[in-house]
């Protein structure tokens, strides 16, 4: 009994071993795959990063039209140049010279001062500043009012106090502000671009370059007319099993070390917000990529050329990323287009993943996320074994 069971483990393990071999093979020697699967796991990580590296955006180039032409206005943009977020590169006659400046590009943003500024302040009524700012680029606009809306308060409290005659520094504090606050951005000290953005583009990348790489093997098989399974390959379920077995063992311990290198080298090498606890993180990942590749198995179904699965799966990596709920509020995504979300593994891995990485949550924290991902990947890996024994039985 002991010798019959023996030799079934032995068999098995020897056709697995077969089938990983022949996957690593197919991989080797096709270039299209090995750049899906290793370059751009690679390349891409230090891509984004290299881009959004500066993490905020600085010195923007504005123009400033200035009508008043009095001391105040001329304190007021001083003050408004003197801040890190804009740069005063033109001041202009009037608003129509300005607008020509942003047409051409060479200013983001415009600071009007109207001609009544001072003398406003001066009767004790209120003065406004207009800014207007070129929408092509959110982040110029955020610099843009940050500097007026900082300098804009810092004059009010100044104004105030000589109104005011108070006779201490404590009584001017008290009198500008009552109450006072900070404003603590948490978990993103910085306020940069690239510690929101960046950790929720790698865990897609993982995803996508699967979905390429394992669709792009798929499309060759089928160009060449047959899959070339190994002889012990038969109709039966025990052959459709050590096929995905095979070829998902591969993809897993590829993706071990691209997932290592991915989300733990990259962010660290540009110091990025990381305080995961590292047991947490492999433990959360495993069935992050175990769904990311029975998902793309199954999705190979889809794929009948090499080219295909470009065509196909590019351009979902950005509809992908906003309705995971990061770049876009959860809360303001439609019920519908929440379910769709809950196809891809990329929802549920991102929302993890950052929380984990950015926040330090647990386990126990992400627990809806990582219990939805090892259900993905329990459907994904029967929805595989059905497409492959249906390609097998052809």
């Amino acid at each position: 009994m002991n010798n019959v069971f023996f030799n079934i483990i032995r068999k098995g393990a020897t056709n697995l071993f077969i089938m990983c071999n022949k996957e690593i093979r197919n991989i080797l020697k096709d270039q299209g795959v090995l750049i899906f699967l290793i370059l751009v796991p690679i390349a891409y990580p230090l891509l984004y990063a290299f881009i959004y590296t500066q993490e905020v955006v600085r010195d923007v180039p504005i123009a400033v039209v200035d009508d008043s032409m009095t001391s105040m206005s001329r304190n007021f943009i001083r003050m408004v140049d003197g801040t890190s977020e804009v740069k005063i590169q033109s001041y202009c006659t009037d608003m129509e010279e300005a607008k020509e400046l942003i047409k051409k590009g060479n200013v983001y943003g415009i600071i009007y001062m109207p001609e009544d500024f001072t003398d406003n302040l001066t009767s004790g009524k209120q003065s406004v500043v207009n800014i207007y700012s070129d929408m092509s680029g959110l982040l110029y606009y955020k610099s843009l009012l940050i500097a007026t809306t900082n300098v804009s308060l810092e004059m009010n409290k100044k104004i105030k106090i000589q109104r005011m005659g108070n006779s201490t520094d404590r009584q001017d504090e008290v009198g500008t502000t009552p109450i006072e606050y900070k404003s603590i951005s948490m978990f993103n000290p910085q306020d940069g671009f690239a510690s929101f953005l960046i950790p929720a583009v790698l865990v897609l990348i993982i995803q996508q370059t699967l979905l390429l790489g394992i669709g792009m093997s798929a499309g060759t098989a089928r160009e060449s007319k047959g899959m070339n399974y190994p002889d012990f390959i038969g109709k039966n379920s025990s052959g459709t099993l050590y096929v995905i077995l095979g070829k998902s063992l591969v993809y897993l311990l590829i993706y071990i070390l691209v997932s290592a290198y991915i989300l733990c080298a990259v962010p660290k090498m540009f110091s990025l917000v990381q305080i995961p606890d590292t047991f947490t993180l492999a433990i959360f990942i495993l069935p992050y990529l175990l769904a990311c590749i029975f998902f793309a198995m199954t999705c190979s179904m889809f794929i009948h050329h090499r080219e295909s699965c470009m065509m196909l799966y590019v351009f979902t990596s950005v509809p992908l990323l906003f309705i995971s709920g990061i770049s876009w509020p959860g809360s303001a995504i439609s019920d519908f287009w929440k379910v769709v979300s809950w196809i891809a593994p990329s929802t549920f891995g991102i929302n993890g993943f950052v929380r984990i990485n950015s926040m330090g949550a647990t386990l126990s924290d992400v627990s809806t996320e990582f219990q939805a991902l090892w259900i993905q990947a329990c459907i994904y890996f029967i929805t595989t074994f059905a497409v492959y024994r249906r390609q097998i039985n052809k």
